[in-house]
């Protein structure tokens, strides 16, 4: 069965960098900026599984392009050798593992867009300046805060359901909390636009809407996926790095007349992806899913039982893999507008070089490897055959 086309890669856009792992240099030869008095260790490779009982150091002191987060939680898989390392020592190993995903070209226009946000933050003012901290019991639904908070996986498989594999919709935002982000979204644009910015637009495909990390709102999303998103995509997508999550994108999309209709078959540029719709009153705009692929297998046929359309309700959110194909029909009315979340897990990305097989989570690896099972067993038959086994299989 065809696909709508190729798929794309929805990456965050040249203004925001690579710095999540867009792109992935080479590794280099030896690590620079080494504390001196260290040693190179031979085995540079993270461990596939963290070592759960190491407690991590203290890296709130640290400034620069990632969170303290990240740098925790990498620590947890560095190679047995380095686990009992100075602190410094672990540092530079950790960021020379996470400049691979930075290629240095990138690294003034990641600059520029610092000194953009920078100047936004010193500028601009909110205009519900409860949405900058997190408030549960007004952004959330109390069936979603009562599962997240019991952190079973009875608890959270109680509120969603699974539509199609991999794919899982469940009632998320109170609709005051809804209206409040459309309203301060609306009133950046406007802001912006008065100031004579030039809007820093999601990413690589979509032409409107807005990165909510850039006007103040960074902390609270990582704080909405750390303890609100994280917990789920432990359950559910630990294969694809759901536990180990440590980086966001977020941002809101708008479709309709004079702006965005449609969104093309591509992939998104995140191990899990959370999409909400916020409103407002439209027709059409139907997600489509065509199952999930590694790099390997983007633009692979999509099986009849892959395709699945989802439609959107305010208040209503869609968790689903970022490699899982998908696209958005036309808004035909009215005016839609999403908040989506893109969770990433550097640790993932860096495992990910050193496996082959993605049969795990991937549509057409699973495929690929039944059909081999299948021709084994085939040839195995048949050599017993062939070899005097008669009828006795």
């Amino acid at each position: 069965m065809a696909l709508e086309g190729p798929a794309e890669r929805r990456d965050e856009g040249q203004q925001a960098g690579v710095a999540n792992g867009n792109c992935v240099a080479p590794p280099p030869s030896r690590m620079a900026g080494r504390p001196s008095g260290t040693t190179a260790h031979s085995d540079r490779r993270l461990r596939f599984n963290p070592n759960t009982e190491h407690k991590s150091q203290d890296y709130t002191d640290v400034r620069g392009e990632y969170a303290p987060a990240v740098y925790s939680a990498l620590e947890r898989h560095l190679p047995p050798s380095l686990l009992e390392a100075d602190r410094d020592v672990k540092l530079h190993f950790m960021r020379d593992i996470l400049a691979r995903y930075w290629p240095h070209g990138e690294r003034n226009k990641v600059q520029r867009h610092k000194e953009y946000r920078q100047k936004i933050l010193h500028l601009y003012k909110p205009l519900h300046g409860e949405l900058y901290t997190m408030h549960p019991s007004a952004f959330f639904l109390p069936t979603f805060l009562e599962a997240v908070r019991t952190n079973t996986e009875e608890s959270i498989a109680s509120i969603m359901t699974e539509p199609t594999p991999g794919v899982f919709s469940f009632a998320m935002l109170q609709p005051n909390f809804c209206d409040m982000l459309l309203e301060e979204v609306e009133n950046f644009e406007k802001w912006v636009h008065a100031m004579k910015f030039k809007i820093m637009r999601p990413n690589t495909m979509n032409k409107y809407g807005a990165v909510l990390d850039d006007f103040g709102l960074e902390a609270v999303l990582n704080q909405f996926m750390e303890e609100f998103i994280a917990p789920i995509s432990k359950v559910f997508y630990s294969e694809v790095g759901g536990g180990t999550l440590d980086s966001h994108h977020a941002f809101v999309v708008e479709y309709g007349k004079d702006r965005d209709v449609e969104l093309g078959f591509h992939v998104d540029d995140s191990e899990v992806t959370l999409n909400v719709c916020l409103g407002k009153q439209f027709s059409g705009g139907e997600l489509y899913f065509r199952g999930i692929r590694c790099e390997n297998h983007v633009n692979s046929e999509t099986q009849h039982e892959e395709m699945y359309d989802y439609s959107h309700i305010p208040g209503r959110a869609v968790l689903h893999r970022g490699r899982h194909r998908h696209g958005a029909r036309p808004t035909t009315s009215g005016l839609r507008m999403n908040l989506l979340l893109w969770c990433r897990s550097s640790v993932f990305r860096e495992m990910k070089k050193y496996q082959k097989d993605f049969s795990g989570w991937c549509g057409e690896c699973q495929r690929e490897k039944r059909e081999r099972q299948i021709q084994c067993v085939k040839a195995t038959k048949l050599a017993f055959l062939r070899g005097g086994g008669g009828g006795m299989i």
